[in-house]
């Protein structure tokens, strides 16, 4: 997805088709608010006329019985233009309401299946300021702004052919003036329209700034950055502000201009009806009738000009968000995907795998990368940053196909397997966990979730979490906060490691989880760790060392390829660069090596 100051800006209203789906499911409550609203618009034409015969047969007949008779017609319209308004109005909120609900979840249920290459590019504040902001805008025009373009669309005609009825040639000197008093108009709405989009742009620009700093409140907090991301924050509102001034300044402009040059109209045309009634050529109350229908047609035109804006506004949202609904994964299942063996031995086998980032095409990230894992086997991998450790974890899990080489899981290439298939083997206990902001449980749970409660606090018994889910105040119902933050580092991995127990999968990936603890957390993290990597086959990318001596094969790693494999001890008397990495990265040289290796054996 580009970038939002070089998206193509929405020449036309055209995007509004998109909607067209969404309101297909409620076609009854919208013809059935139409029909309201064609009753309502049918009462309201009516009070013309029954004013015309209240002047004519009325007054000017000073008639009290007719008088009466027709103040009653005129009661009685308004009651039923009443009822028949509100009716409508329930309906077409009702519809916006429903729409929006139904865009939102449609475009959040297509984003979350969109692949890592999408979210490389895009901003999660961007894309959040598409699901609120956006579809506002949406929520604007297809509930209250609907309501009031059809009823006025529907006036305009009425109330022009009633002007028709009741004087033709004031009419048609009306449609005369028409292509004078809409000219302007359009070519205003154009360039609001541009407007519109561009406020819309900086808008999300300004949801991702702010979403980008608070998800790492503590970072900016640490190196004091608060007053340096502040003025950001508020450079990029002020430019959206800019922006929006802007806007409001031509949807100004077009208010007056339509105001203007839509009463001027009436009032020249009413001036010649005046003339009419002095010559005789009209009833005093053909001119009322004439004046109501003018006024019914002016106010129209102008409700209709003025939701031209919030149209074009709408057509701007309407085009960000069919270009989520729109983006298109490159991972994705085969027409006709493999299926894996029913019973898994979690062997893995990479076959002259090659890949680079797609944001990084001319730097390898795995290069010529050859590497069986057996089923059961407990296999680590080292290598300095940039290695390539953590991109074989994105390719296993395919959320990325390398460019050549093929990857094999139980023996089926799993570019030709449903991505879905293939993550369903591989648990992931991540560095960096994530925990969600929803109760204990619930965040467990995500390992499977259709299991129950009793297994959930077994899962959770396996990963030594039991004990400090129960002193939470509400147990395993507590509610975590956002990102886990009432719970400590290792707190918040115990609870990653009961998903990944309560997953079962054959197939474990652990970014090692104890890099960052303290000792006592380490001990029960790793005794947890333990438990869960028993009869899977398991990758570590290592951190420590005590995690590679009880591997039973360590590939060393550097610039995407496979530098050396062997035990602890067959790397250090080669003196491979895994004896660097081991001083280095795990702070032990010579006979430091060999007493922690002896150590760990005893």
């Amino acid at each position: 997805m580009t970038d939002t100051s070089e998206r193509p800006k929405s020449r036309s209203v055209a995007p509004l088709r998109a909607l067209v789906p969404f309101i297909r499911p409620y076609l009854g409550t919208l013809l059935l608010a139409v029909a309201a609203l064609l009753f309502a618009a049918a009462a309201q034409l009516s009070l013309p006329v029954a004013l015309r015969y209240l002047i004519d047969r009325g007054l000017l007949a000073e008639n009290a019985a007719t008088i009466d008779r027709y103040f009653l017609a005129l009661f009685g319209v308004a009651v039923a233009f009443g009822l028949f308004a509100a009716l409508r109005f329930y309906l077409v909120m009702w519809l916006g309401e429903r729409v929006v609900a139904d865009i939102r979840a449609a475009v959040y249920r297509h984003v979350v299946k969109l692949d890592a290459p999408f979210f490389e590019v895009t901003k999660t504040g961007e894309i959040l300021s598409r699901l609120t902001t956006d579809t506002t805008l949406i929520q604007s025009i297809t509930g209250s702004g609907l309501s009031i373009v059809i009823r006025s669309a529907v006036m305009l005609v009425g109330a022009t052919v009633m002007l028709a009825v009741t004087s033709p040639r004031l009419a048609g000197v009306i449609l005369v003036l028409v292509p004078l008093v809409l000219v302007p108009i359009l070519v205003l709405g154009r360039r609001l329209r541009v407007l519109s989009r561009a406020s819309q742009d900086r808008i999300a620009d300004t949801s991702g700034l702010a979403g980008e700093s608070l998800n790492a409140i503590s970072i900016v907090q640490a190196f004091t950055l608060e007053r340096l991301l502040s003025e950001q924050y508020r450079e990029a509102v002020m430019t959206a502000f800019s922006v929006a001034v802007r806007r409001i300044r031509v949807r100004s402009f077009l208010t007056v201009t339509a105001i203007l040059f839509i009463f001027g109209a009436i009032t020249f045309v009413l001036w010649l009806g005046t003339q009419s009634v002095l010559t005789g050529g009209m009833t005093a109350g053909q001119l009322g009738q004439f004046l109501l229908y003018a006024i019914f047609a002016a106010g129209s035109a102008a409700g209709l000009s003025e939701m031209w804006g919030e149209v074009q506004r709408a057509a701007g949202a309407m085009e960000r968000l069919v270009e989520l609904l729109q983006a298109n994964p490159d991972i994705v299942a085969p027409a006709k995907p493999v299926a894996f063996p029913a019973v898994s031995e979690g062997s893995i086998r990479f076959e002259s795998v090659a890949f680079n980032y797609p944001s990084r095409p001319g730097t390898m990230a795995i290069d010529g990368f050859d590497l069986p894992v057996e089923s059961g086997e407990r296999l680590a991998v080292v290598g300095p940053s940039g290695a390539g450790k953590s991109t074989l974890f994105a390719l296993l899990l395919r959320f990325y196909d390398p460019q050549s080489g093929t990857i094999r899981i139980d023996g089926i290439d799993i570019a030709q397997a449903d991505p879905r298939a293939v993550r369903s083997r591989i648990g992931l206990v991540p560095q960096e966990t994530v925990v969600f902001g929803t109760s204990v449980r619930e965040n467990i749970r995500y390992g499977r979730p259709e299991a129950s409660d009793a297994e959930i606090e077994a899962a959770a018994h396996a990963a030594a979490a039991d004990e400090f889910i129960q002193q939470l105040p509400s147990g395993y119902d507590t509610f975590l906060g956002e990102r886990g933050t009432r719970l400590s580092g290792g707190q918040r991995q115990r609870i990653a490691i009961a998903r990944a127990i309560l997953k079962d999968p054959p197939i474990l990936l652990l970014d090692e989880a104890t890099s960052s603890l303290d000792a006592e957390n380490e001990r029960l993290v790793q005794a947890a760790l333990e438990r869960l990597a028993e009869g899977r086959t398991t990758i570590v990318i290592a951190h420590r060392l005590a995690t590679v001596l009880e591997a039973r094969r360590t590939v060393v790693m550097d610039h995407g390829r496979i530098v050396d494999i062997g035990t602890h001890d067959e790397l250090v008397k080669r003196d491979s660069v895994y004896a660097r990495l081991a001083s280095l990265q795990f702070g032990a040289t010579g006979n430091g090596i060999e007493d922690l290796a002896l150590k760990a054996a005893g």
